[in-house]
Order: C-alpha cells, then sequence, then structure tokens
C-alpha cells in the first residue's frame, strides 16, 4: 500500500512539473495527423518510442521531459508524440519503425522518412545535443545563403530564407530590414507575414512594426502565434543582453515582454535574470532572483523546489549563502514530496555544508524510500554514504 501510494504521489508530482515547468507538449492525434502537421508546418516528428513497463522511459518522462529547457527547444522545432509500441492500435508504426530497447527516440520526417534515431534514456542535456542532431539535418539556409550571394531576391524566397535562419538561431534581421525597405505598403497580408517572421529582436525597427501591427497579423497568424514571436524576439535580446552582460538591454527585453505577454513575464524575468547573474558570476543578486521566483510560482510545490534547488546549486556550487537557502528548500522538498531522489539531495547538499550526521541521516532516509525496482538509486545512495564515511 505505501509503495502503491509512493508511486502516485510520484504521478502527480511528474504531472504538475510538466504543467508548471513548461515541458515538451506532445501531440495527441494519429500519426497520419502527426505526418500532416509535420508537412504543413516543414517540421520534422520527434518520437519517443516507448513502453508502459519500461523503467528508463519513465524516468524520461518524469524528470527530463517535463524541463524547460527541452520544452523550449523541442516544441519550437518539432511535432512532438509518444508511441507505446505494444498497444495493438500502434501495430502499423512499430512494424514500420522496429525497435530492439526501449526508450528509442526517432526523428521522422513528414514524408515518414526516418531520418535519424538512437536508443536510450537521456538527460535533458543529452536530449537536447540529440535534438540539435535532428534539427541539423533539416538546414537548409548555407544552400540559401549561396543564392542570396549570387542575387537572388524574389520575396517568397527570402522569406523563406528569413525562416531558415530564424529556426536555426542564426541573424535574419539584415534580410529583412533589406527587403521591407524595398515595400511600399507594409499592410499587405504578405508583408504582415513577413514582419511577423522577421521580427527576430526584441531591440529592433521589425518589432516595432509588429507592434504597430499586431491587430491585423494576430487576424492572419493567431494571437498565440503573435505572442511566440514576442516571446522569441524578447529572448533573443536578453541573449544579446547576456552575451555583452548589458544591464540596460536586458531590462528592455523584460520591459517589452511585460508590456506585450504579461502573462508570461514573470517566469520571463525569473529565467533572464538568472541566466544574466550566473553569467555576471553575482551570487547575491542571482540567490535574490531565485528567492523571488520562489515565493511568486513555486511556493512548496516539491517537485518545482526539487528542481529550483538543483539548479542554484549547480550554477553556484560553493557559495555558502545559496547552498543555505538551497539546504531550506531541499528540506521542505523532501518533507512535502517524501520521494528519494530529494531526500538524497538534502544529504548531498548536507554533505557540502559539513554537516555530515544530517547528510547520513538524509541519505539512509533517501535508502528506506527507495524500492527495489530502483537498483541504481540503491547503489547511488550506498556510493554517497560510503564516500561520506571515507570523508
Amino acid at each position: 500500500m505505501k509503495k502503491l501510494l509512493l508511486l502516485l504521489l510520484a504521478a502527480a508530482i511528474a504531472g504538475n512539473a510538466r504543467l508548471s515547468a513548461q515541458g515538451i507538449d506532445f501531440f495527441h492525434g494519429q500519426w497520419p495527423e502527426a505526418l500532416a502537421k509535420a508537412r504543413a508546418e516543414n517540421k520534422l516528428i520527434f518520437v519517443d518510442a516507448f513502453a508502459v513497463w519500461c523503467g528508463p522511459c519513465k524516468r524520461m518522462a518524469a524528470q527530463t521531459f517535463p524541463d524547460p529547457k527541452a520544452g523550449e527547444f523541442f516544441n519550437a522545432n518539432f511535432v512532438n508524440m509518444k508511441i507505446d509500441m505494444e498497444k495493438p492500435e500502434n501495430s502499423e508504426f512499430a512494424s514500420k519503425y522496429p525497435v530492439a530497447s526501449y526508450p528509442t527516440l526517432f526523428f521522422i520526417n513528414g514524408d515518414g522518412k526516418m531520418v535519424l534515431k538512437d536508443v536510450g534514456a537521456k538527460t535533458v542535456e543529452q536530449l537536447l545535443e540529440f535534438g540539435k542532431r535532428g534539427l541539423a539535418t533539416t538546414d537548409k539556409s548555407p544552400e540559401m545563403a549561396a543564392r542570396y550571394e549570387a542575387g537572388e531576391r524574389d520575396p517568397k524566397f527570402l522569406f523563406d530564407y528569413v525562416k531558415s535562419l530564424n529556426q536555426f538561431g542564426k541573424p535574419s534581421l539584415k534580410i529583412t530590414n533589406e527587403y521591407l525597405q524595398t515595400q511600399k505598403d507594409l499592410t499587405t497580408e504578405f508583408n504582415l507575414r513577413f514582419i511577423h517572421e522577421g521580427a527576430a529582436e526584441a531591440d529592433s525597427r521589425v518589432f516595432d512594426l509588429l507592434l504597430k501591427n499586431r491587430p491585423r497579423i494576430a487576424a492572419l497568424v493567431g494571437e498565440e502565434a503573435v505572442k511566440n514571436r514576442i516571446e522569441t524576439a524578447c529572448k533573443n535580446t536578453a541573449r544579446k543582453a547576456i552575451e555583452f552582460q548589458n544591464a540596460a538591454l536586458l531590462e528592455e527585453a523584460k520591459d517589452k515582454m511585460a508590456a506585450n505577454c504579461p502573462d508570461r513575464a514573470e517566469l520571463f524575468a525569473y529565467q533572464t535574470e538568472s541566466k544574466f547573474y550566473a553569467a555576471t558570476k553575482d551570487a547575491k543578486q542571482y540567490l535574490k532572483t531565485a528567492q523571488g521566483h520562489q515565493k511568486r510560482s513555486v511556493k512548496n510545490n516539491a517537485a518545482q523546489l526539487h528542481d529550483l534547488v538543483l539548479e542554484i546549486t549547480r550554477t553556484f556550487p560553493n557559495d555558502p549563502k545559496v547552498l543555505g537557502q538551497a539546504e531550506k528548500w531541499a528540506k521542505a522538498a523532501a518533507d512535502n514530496g517524501g520521494l528519494p531522489e530529494y531526500y538524497l539531495t538534502l544529504a548531498e547538499i548536507h554533505k557540502r555544508r559539513g554537516d555530515k550526521a544530517k547528510a547520513r541521516a538524509a541519505a539512509q532516509k533517501a535508502r528506506q524510500l527507495a524500492s527495489d525496482k530502483q537498483p541504481t538509486f540503491m547503489q547511488k545512495v550506498d556510493y554517497f554514504l560510503l564516500g561520506l564515511e571515507e570523508g
């Protein structure tokens, strides 16, 4: 009964994490619909081919797919699907794309051709690397650059060129501005779509044109698509601010996000500020930003609190004040969530703060809560305890 309750609790927490963390959004239609969607959007389909009994599949579902970084990259670039390979209704897919072990991850184009495949569960970083490899197979911007340099200026070609550059995070404003400067009427349907696609950075004239024509553009592409473009442009400006450590530019990105997408502004501000202070190695302001985010959004949600602990301790692993706050949040996550992973995280922080007795107690609690079906985790706990004893 206790194990069942823990499993139900873990599932509930994982579900909450997916909703709150804006992880990968999986398409729930049928396979032919996914193919049609991929063709219409000129995207690859990312497929998580899994089985319900597969432990590594469950870990990816609970820990990797809900991560905001995975969601940001995969939602923007792919049609995402989870396919249970042992369900009868998926037998046709399973026969066309056979697997030998789970999970197997595919990238498949809109014509049904498999372009990339990998096997095994992945961390967020490994999944992002796999995603970049998949995306690279569709990059036509180098060929288009050669055509552009040769003098091709057909409007449809320029639009597709800008779209390809944006998809792969390459500079596109020069091309967009060059085209728009040749146009007398910016309110034609094609030009409005071009402005929407070309507004790649918030600190640009094209972004101002997007805001000026927002109602017209939203009528063509939908309000959600406009909000996504605004957010992407603000993120690109924030990345520039972080790269050049320009605080004024960061404030501009945050202000424009707050003014034009207020429902997304809080998370945006936290993510960009935390990256900025990490880049400038300002632990004091970084911690202040994390504390504000916890009070406004995370509160006492165990899964999100645990993620926040991991994030701040990865960024400033040895800062005493960061570790002190991490210890409090890790204890709250463990007490509220009751998962063995949370107690092992707490044990690690106790160890970093020099309290071996508390570290040992938290690790032993983690081992006590762990299931017999988690041998790898049990070995991890034992290794931690052994290292603790050896000093």
